[in-house]
């Protein structure tokens, strides 16, 4: 499995190393100790927790501050600093949302992430994560004591008292492989500053404020963040599901928590919408009818030349947040941007008519004080298109497209077929009679949906 990694900089200079793997809906791993993205490949153990994850997501992992491949000589890791490495990653990424997956100390940063940016944020996962430092000051003052006597030595046991509690199930590949990978991570200093100023980290009064969904994952034998953590992350996160899993291991090993690993796996498609929906969806792209949506903004090219490349795209990622929004909400499936608007697939037509008129009514909404409107044109199709590489093809896409193309901004175009799919469901469909599109040589009969209200 190979990465590329890359380089970003955060607000206050620091150079931020991340790579990601994989393709599908992206996810950015939050974690805030002990990470280096070189070693962590070389470590079958690990390599294959994140082959699990690159094969069904675009997983994007980084190495935060003072350690792994980011910048080492640097002061202070308040969780202000955290958040901003994370700032920097995500801005890099250039998604409009992404997933976020806090892991342990990674928690506390990803929950104010969400807090601060609810925009930029799909879902929410928390994994073995406190809320505020989990220590005694007996077990700090012991912890400081360890790492400044041998963190950076060729003798594991210093380094081996936090294996012992983050994998105290790990046989001895795995706790040499562990051992190493927390001295090459970071220095005794840096290991020592990190958790002074964790040991302040609390964001108990934040819990409330997050608004994307989230799903709370705890072991309840975990040995170093204890289960309670986790209950009490879940209990005040407004609407958060809670996992918990037996277990004793912090950090998860691919082997030993492998049926653990599966039930996370599983809870994480259901939970970002690629559980069983999901895949009912892809099936009958593959073996039966689907409709088609295709969206398109007009004169893009002109707003460009007008607006230069930075303005131009945020309008284009205000017309994208509303669009995916309007497919997360009808059961929409994101097939791919095409540019200047976005490709979907739906299971039915009457899904696929709702998200058309929601993503109308809501372009209209915010045309009424937007400085530069966005006026869109929606054509959709139904048909059994191939699909091939997350992609969809074939004559239903393609006159999909075209259906599209001929709409007026703010249309909705759809043929005879998708009027009959949807019949007795409400909708108001106007006829337009037959019209002649590129490409086909017989004259297609299209309907104008009416999605104004007074319509």
């Amino acid at each position: 499995m190979e990465q590329q990694i890359r380089f970003c900089t955060t607000s206050d200079g620091v150079r931020i190393a991340y790579a990601t793997m994989g393709k599908g809906p992206p996810i950015v791993r939050v974690l805030g100790w002990f990470t280096h993205l070189e070693y962590e490949l070389e470590s079958p153990r690990w390599r294959r927790v994140y082959k699990g994850m690159a094969a069904r997501f675009s997983y994007t992992r980084y190495d935060g501050r003072g350690m792994g491949l980011s910048d080492r000589d640097v002061s202070g890791f308040s969780l202000d600093a955290s958040v901003g490495d994370l700032e920097a990653v995500v801005d890099a990424l250039g998604h409009e949302k992404v997933a976020l997956y806090g892991i342990s100390q990674g928690g506390p940063a990803a929950i104010t992430y969400a807090v601060r940016h609810p925009e930029r944020v799909s879902h929410l996962i928390v994994y073995g994560a406190i809320a505020r430092f989990p220590f005694t000051s007996e077990q700090y003052e012991t912890m400081l004591t360890l790492i400044r006597q041998g963190w950076g030595s060729d003798v594991p046991a210093h380094r081996q008292f936090f294996t012992g509690l983050f994998i105290p199930d790990g046989d001895m590949e795995a706790i040499q492989a562990f051992n190493e990978m927390q001295r090459v991570s970071a220095s005794a200093d840096n290991v020592v500053a990190m958790l002074a100023d964790n040991r302040g980290v609390d964001v108990t009064a934040l819990l409330p404020k997050v608004t994307v969904p989230t799903l709370v994952i705890h072991r309840r034998g975990d040995a170093i963040v204890p289960f309670e953590f986790g209950r009490e992350l879940a209990a005040g996160i407004p609407g958060a599901r809670f996992l918990p899993l037996d277990g004793r291991n912090h950090a998860l090993l691919s082997d030993i928590d492998a049926p653990v690993m599966a039930l996370i796996g599983k809870s994480v498609d259901e939970f970002l919408g690629r559980g069983e929906k999901a895949e009912a969806e892809t099936a009958a792209a593959r073996a039966g009818l689907v409709t088609i949506m295709f969206t398109d903004m007009q004169g893009s090219t002109t707003l460009t030349q007008r607006l230069g490349d930075a303005k131009a795209q945020e309008v284009l990622r205000t017309h994208n947040r509303i669009v995916r929004d309007a497919l997360k909400t009808h059961s929409g499936s994101e097939i791919k941007h095409t540019g200047d608007g976005i490709m979907a697939s739906f299971a039915s037509a009457s899904r696929a008519l709702e998200c058309a008129i929601a993503i109308q009514r809501s372009l209209a909404e915010h045309n009424e004080s937007a400085e530069e409107p966005i006026r869109v044109r929606i054509g959709l199709n139904a048909g059994e298109p191939v699909a091939e590489e997350e992609d969809l093809f074939g004559t239903a896409v393609q006159l999909a497209a075209r259906i599209c193309a001929h709409a007026e901004p703010g249309e909705i175009l759809a043929p005879i077929v998708v009027r009959e799919l949807a019949a007795g469901k409400g909708f108001l469909l106007a006829d337009r009679g037959d019209v002649a599109l590129r490409g086909f040589e017989d004259p297609v009969r299209l309907f104008e949906v009416r999605w104004r209200e007074e319509g």
